[in-house]
């Protein structure tokens, strides 16, 4: 079937969606321009057989779903109504909320229904249970919608038709009276209007005189003071008391025009001197637990972009969980919401040089990434929780194992942001995945599913609706590869095998080569990595999506077919059969 998205970004919920139909073999194009000329030329040019919305912001013309079957992906329960679905919802305490396909009509939301998916609302930011939740049952509803489309039977029905427990209701858009607060409000109320209008809009508040939209709320209990008063800081995080205790504040924005979203400290410099920092309170960047022989670091930065400073920490915490004597598997898990999107783009640009910071920044995340691969002593593994891109991906292929929960989007690439990419990817991502389809993939800037990426070997695993169902999955992984009695010799193959690989090409090599052209994206700025920053930083500008995104999958697929069918007619590689563990590009 040929699927046409209209879509105001090719975000990571667009992106699930596009990924679980063209592995079923669709033909999906997608339309970013919102502008009624521009999707009308597109459904003229593609001449779809249906056309989804999986994140529009404004209305399809009544010209498109006249002619047209449009499905929307509305994130509400059936009857629900409105452009603030997910925050009223969050903002009034339901316990369980779903996702809708509706049919695009004159009314916005109005239209009779497909499908729908419910789930539990956990008390976490708008934005986490939007990238999870909310994302897989979009994902599930879909799917039900197109089968019930290509049974030529279905009828679809009102949402007063729909067989549904409960009906939702139309909700206005929500607007900062909705979400005021006052700091003499208990911790639990500001927290939960604060994690509702996370990542956008964010929640205006009041700190020190100044205006600010504040982010990324952490609720903290062992800290108290007079409501509205900054008590401490932490990893450039603020905690700002209360009536009954404390909340921290991950993130914040000034009100000024072109302001953007920072780490809160950043943001009131001025302040640093004056407020205490801490160490034993709840609040962590990465924490790290040890349960037996194995450790879990955990590292949940916001959005996923890792700073200078935070890449310095990790690798800080990575290196004290090595000196462990008991510990001889280190579990990285990411962060509940991302895995990591590498480098901080928001604070190179808000830097006094960004060049200089982006510098700083690539050389902290290489730190980091060799500190893994050079590891010989434990055995690491990856467990990608959420979404990972750009460095982040090969700070995951570091490990020696790379576990992912199903359904998140990865996307290995750098180059729509204007960079060649370090980290030691020309190492890493060949290794795993061969030479030509690593340069295919940084070239086209595609994204990659769970099942395919596992299929080509990109990772090792997946599983898991859930980030809960996920570590229980990684848990048990990682005990068993403890258990094997020939661990000891897993840890001296792979010694065997860096000795072997620093041989053929020192690591120090590939981080020259990739340095030297990392440098002359940031002060020759040859591929407008600057341009493409500041756009992309203050949202003045879409990513560039390739030409014919679905033709360009279509030749990969084609191409990774084949290369299945040589794979089964090889003979068994003797290694794999003594070494489980044992991988090389060559099966690829």
């Amino acid at each position: 079937m040929k699927i046409l998205f209209l879509t105001t970004a090719f975000n990571g919920m667009a992106q699930r969606l596009w990924l679980e139909l063209d592995r079923l073999n669709h033909l999906v194009a997608v339309q970013t321009d919102e502008s009624v000329e521009e999707m009308e030329r597109a459904v003229e040019d593609f001449q779809p057989d249906l056309i989804v919305a999986p994140y529009l912001k404004s209305k399809i013309p009544k010209s498109i779903w006249k002619k047209h079957l449009c499905l929307i992906v509305h994130p509400g329960i059936v009857g629900d109504r409105g452009a603030s679905s997910l925050e009223w919802a969050i903002l009034r305490g339901e316990e369980e909320w779903g996702v809708t396909i509706l049919q695009a009509v004159e009314k916005m939301d109005a239209g009779p229904v497909w499908a729908c998916r419910t789930f539990p609302l956990r008390a976490v930011s708008k934005a986490e249970i939007y990238r999870c939740e909310v994302t897989q049952a979009a994902t599930a509803a879909l799917l039900d919608a197109l089968q019930k489309l290509e049974s030529g039977t279905f009828r679809p029905l009102s949402a007063n038709e729909f067989p549904a427990a409960r009906k939702g209701k139309w909700n206005p858009k929500i607007r900062q009276k909705d979400l005021a607060f006052s700091w003499e409000d208990r911790t639990e109320d500001i927290y939960t209007k604060i994690r509702a209008a996370d990542s956008a809009p964010g929640v205006l508040v009041q700190l020190n005189d100044k205006s600010y939209l504040a982010y990324g709320a952490q609720k903290e209990h062992s800290l108290k003071g007079k409501p509205g008063e900054i008590l401490a800081q932490k990893d450039l995080a603020i905690c700002v008391a209360t009536a009954d205790a404390a909340i921290w504040i991950r993130q914040l924005k000034s009100t000024e025009e072109q302001a953007i979203k920072l780490p809160a400290m950043l943001v009131l410099k001025e302040l640093r001197e004056r407020i205490p920092g801490v160490e034993e309170v709840s609040y962590r960047e990465i924490d790290c637990r040890i349960e037996g022989e194995i450790a879990y670091l955990s590292f949940d930065f916001y959005n996923g972009a890792m700073s200078t400073g935070q890449c310095e920490r990790l690798r800080h915490a990575f290196t004290q969980a090595k000196q462990n004597e008991k510990v001889k598997i280190i579990v990285l898990t990411g962060g509940r919401d991302f895995w990591s999107n590498g480098i901080h783009l928001n604070c190179i640009e808000a830097a006094e040089n960004p060049a200089d910071e982006s510098w700083a920044n690539i050389q902290a995340m290489d730190d980091l990434i060799l500190e893994i691969i050079q590891s010989t002593d434990h055995y690491i593994i990856s467990a990608l929780r959420g979404n990972a891109g750009a460095g982040g991906v090969a700070l995951a292929l570091a490990a020696d194992k790379v576990l992912a929960r199903k359904g998140i989007v990865i996307n290995p690439h750098t180059k729509n942001m204007g960079l060649y990419g370090s980290e030691y990817w020309t190492y890493l991502l060949p290794k795993r995945i061969g030479k030509e389809k690593a340069l295919q993939f940084t070239e086209e800037c595609l994204p990659w599913g769970t099942e395919i990426a596992k299929e080509i070997g990109l990772i090792d695993d997946c599983y898991g609706q859930t980030p809960e169902e996920f570590l229980t999955f990684v848990k048990q992984e990682a005990q068993k590869i403890a258990g094997l009695s020939w661990f000891d010799k897993l840890i001296k193959a792979k010694k065997f095998q860096r000795l072997r690989d620093e041989r053929y090409k020192p690591l120090a090599k590939y981080r020259e080569e990739e340095l030297r052209e990392m440098h002359r994206n940031f002060y020759e700025n040859n591929r407008g990595y600057h341009e493409k920053r500041r756009a992309f930083v203050h949202k003045t500008a879409q990513i560039h999506l390739p030409e014919n995104l679905y033709s360009k999958r279509r030749s990969i697929y084609r191409k990774r077919k084949w290369e299945s069918v040589q794979y089964e007619e090889q003979s068994p590689c003797p290694d794999c059969s003594a070494r489980p563990e044992h991988k090389t590009s060559k099966h690829l």
